[in-house]
Formats: structure tokens, sequence, C-alpha cells
């Protein structure tokens, strides 16, 4: 899905109850219909926001890498040209430029580098929300409800359930379970 010459405007910016960053509603000038994208920092309403390879470099806007200059913070990395974006989609993430050679390395919020062709899209800026991760659960149901199961220590268990159960004191031994990992 190569990203086509589009022009928009920012009409909304706006809450997504299904990903922890905030969304921008755009009206496309060139097709007349409305797209949501993700919202980068600094987005307000009323700004223009362009596609393609003649845009320009302002927040917001998705260019191909060979047109970022070193240094620029990116998002909404496409890692070919059939597919949309794929790296660096999550709240308060970006991705960093450091150099071209035959393809572009960039280098990712996670510290991990990774090497893509220049001709792969990008979005440029930070997405927004990036305090989302302060967050509390609140309570142990919140975590039900997102799939995530109470963990046991096993020097709390029987000693039928785990190898560190049960006994007076601390468990004996080794230092790992049979199914972890060795220090």
């Amino acid at each position: 899905m190569r990203a086509t010459e589009s022009i928009g405007i920012v009409v909304s910016v706006e809450y997504d109850p299904n990903r922890n960053c905030n969304i921008a509603s755009i009206y496309d000038f060139t097709k007349n219909n409305f797209f949501y994208i993700l919202a980068p920092k600094k987005l307000n309403v009323g700004n223009i926001i362009e596609s393609g390879y003649k845009s320009e470099l302002h927040t917001g806007n998705s260019l191909p890498l060979f047109k970022i200059p070193e240094g620029s913070f990116i998002h909404n990395i496409t890692l070919n040209s059939e597919k949309g974006g794929q790296l660096t989609r999550a709240a308060g993430c970006s991705a960093v430029i450091k150099e071209y050679l035959n393809s572009v390395k960039i280098k990712l919020s996670s510290g991990k580098q990774k090497q893509i062709s220049s001709e792969c899209y990008a979005t440029i800026g930070i997405i927004s929300n990036e305090l989302s991760n302060l967050t509390q659960k609140g309570k142990a149901g919140r975590s039900r409800w997102l799939n995530i199961r109470p963990t046991v220590r096993g020097v709390a268990m029987n000693p039928i359930d785990h190898p560190h159960g049960g006994g007076e004191g601390k468990k004996s031994g080794k230092r790992y379970s049979p199914w972890g990992k060795p220090n």
C-alpha cells in the first residue's frame, strides 16, 4: 500500500478506547473523505497534513525515509510497500534516523537498531499521550479484563505444586525452578 499524494486538514484529535495514544480525524481535500491517523505530539486542530513524495517536513506528515533528515523523530514506519505502518505505534514512542547507506538505519525506542529500505514511509514526530504508561490499574479486575492472570510465587505453594514450595523457611537446593532459566 504505497502512500498516495494527499493533503488534508486536522478536524479533531480524539480518544480511542482500543489504543493508548490519541487519534486525529483528517479531512482529505483530494479525495473528499475522512480518515484517521495516529496523532503525534503538538498536532492541533486546523493543521495541514500531507503525505507523499512532495510533502514538506512538518509534524504529522508522512513521507519516504530518504526525504527525512538524519536525527529526526519518526513513528508509524512501514517495513515494505505492501503494508501500512508496523513499527513504533504505541503512545510516546518514536524512532530516530541514524544514518543513510544503501538503506536507512533507525534506532527504535527500545534501543534496538534496524536497517530499512529508504523507500519505506514514516510519519514525522513523536506519538501523543506519552504519559499513558503511568496510569495505574487500580484493582485486580482491571488486569483480568486485559487477560493478565495472577502470579503466585513458588515459595508460597505446597511442595506438590512447586519445587520451592512447603517446608519451614525458604527454598533449599537450586536457585531456579526446573522450567525457569538459570541465572
